[in-house]
């Protein structure tokens, strides 16, 4: 039954709220230089496809986020359903780093080019860096946030290994890092699955770290820094749940 329900009800709706959001922020762009007003419908958008799959997103550590601030977000990677979370949770405007692919899709792609978001192509690390350094540089002039997922692809069992972009762009920018955590999205929307399922979310938040006084040199340790941190908050939400039971 649940099956039917995500494919006959969940899955439509959500692809009818795709078109009919990124439509209207294709048409924002028109006059919206600086993307928040499209930053504010991908939100909604976000909300939305919270409230038609059902899921109940359990959100803590927010009180690390300063206002007006920018930070670079990196999380653990679960599933396709991490944007929506992240996105609808998240206060002020950030921009995603997401692969190329994602830009290549029907009114998604078209939201992520017109309204700034960057994009990397593994396999051209030249194009990759100069991205990353420009990513780095309008965190320092325009105060905007950056959120990746330094795995660069969804994990189908334990994290896998960082990759140093995240960390680039922090020391480059000399923003301090966010690192949050995910659980529960893999079962909302396993990977290479359509069913959708209602199911609780946590989303933590951890302390930031501080960048200032880093150079390049450091990014090897900044990255295990992160992942560490991120698998401190898997830890402590694993015991958390079991205290629980």
């Amino acid at each position: 039954m649940s099956f039917l329900v995500s494919i006959l009800f969940k899955a439509p709706l959500i692809v009818l709220s795709t078109i009919f959001m990124g439509t209207i922020s294709v048409l924002t762009s028109l006059f919206d230089a600086d993307g928040r007003k499209q930053h504010a419908i991908a939100r909604q958008w976000a909300r939305m496809l919270v409230a038609i799959a059902g899921v109940s997103v359990r959100v803590s550590g927010m009180e690390n986020i300063e206002p007006g601030a920018h930070y670079v977000f990196v999380g653990n990677h679960l599933s396709l359903f991490d944007t929506p979370v992240v996105l609808a949770n998240i206060p002020g405007q950030f921009l995603f780093l997401v692969n190329s692919k994602y830009v290549k899709l029907p009114f998604l792609g078209t939201h992520l080019r017109r309204s700034g978001h960057f994009s990397v192509d593994a396999a051209d690390t030249r194009a990759s860096l100069k991205i990353m350094t420009e990513a780095a540089r309008r965190i320092r002039e325009r105060g905007l946030s950056v959120l990746l997922f330094p795995e660069g692809s969804r994990a189908r069992g334990e994290m896998q290994e960082f990759k140093e972009g995240a960390a680039y762009i922090a020391i480059k920018s000399q923003a301090a890092v966010i690192p949050f955590a995910l659980r529960g999205t893999r079962e909302v929307l396993p990977v290479g699955s359509l069913h959708i399922r209602g199911l609780p979310v946590d989303f933590v938040l951890g302390e930031p770290i501080r960048t200032e006084g880093m150079t390049l040199k450091d990014r090897e340790h900044l990255t295990r820094t992160m992942r560490e941190r991120i698998e401190a908050l898997l830890a402590q939400l694993a015991k958390d749940t079991a205290r629980a039971a």
